[in-house]
């Protein structure tokens, strides 16, 4: 994985071709999107500089971040990419699962990649909204946000989506596969 940018700006040039993306993203998918203005969507994005590098990261690693809905003047935006995160696969749950494992450590953690992002893992609840837009991680799967209750006892929370039927299972914190990476949550 590529290390992250800490400067946590889009020069002019790089933040104008994000927006173009993402609006040709947000127009081409208007079912997740059915109340909403893109004009609206880019001034926000235009007036928040980090939530935008924010967004590139999110699109870096393979997210294709889109519009899901709004909340209290903030838009949502999640990865919607058809697979998990092709940029964020292969880590484990979080800081201290990876710190846990005495060989084969794998590169990093979601939590913590999550939180370098500017982002949030989603929870099992907006995973399953997500499910509703369309057909996701038929092949892959993601880490969700864990209870502490489920941690705390060296657990955490997978989804994906086989069978027409979204999942949610747990697997050892400690654990990481190919297939397996996180999606992400950001409100501006």
């Amino acid at each position: 994985m590529n290390k992250i940018n800490n400067k946590r700006e889009l020069s002019q040039k790089e933040g104008g071709e994000l927006l173009g993306v993402l609006k040709a993203r947000f127009e081409k998918n208007m079912n997740r999107h059915k109340d909403l203005v893109w004009a609206k969507v880019q001034a926000k994005l235009e007036g928040s500089v980090e939530k935008l590098w924010s967004l590139s990261e999110m699109e870096r690693t393979g997210g294709e971040p889109d519009v899901v809905g709004s909340n209290k003047g903030e838009y949502i935006f999640y990865d919607c990419s058809a697979e998990s995160p092709s940029g964020r696969r292969n880590v484990c749950y979080d800081r201290e699962a990876l710190e846990s494992r005495k060989v084969h450590k794998p590169k990093n953690n979601a939590v913590d990649i999550a939180a370098d992002m500017g982002i949030e893992l989603l929870t099992e609840n907006e995973y399953r909204e997500l499910q509703k837009l369309g057909n996701f991680d038929m092949k892959t799967s993601s880490w969700v946000k864990t209870p502490n209750s489920i941690r705390k006892l060296g657990g955490a929370l997978f989804c994906d989506r086989r069978y027409d039927t979204v999942f949610a299972y747990h697997n050892g914190a400690e654990s990481y596969y190919g297939a397996r990476g996180f999606r992400g949550c950001l409100r501006v």
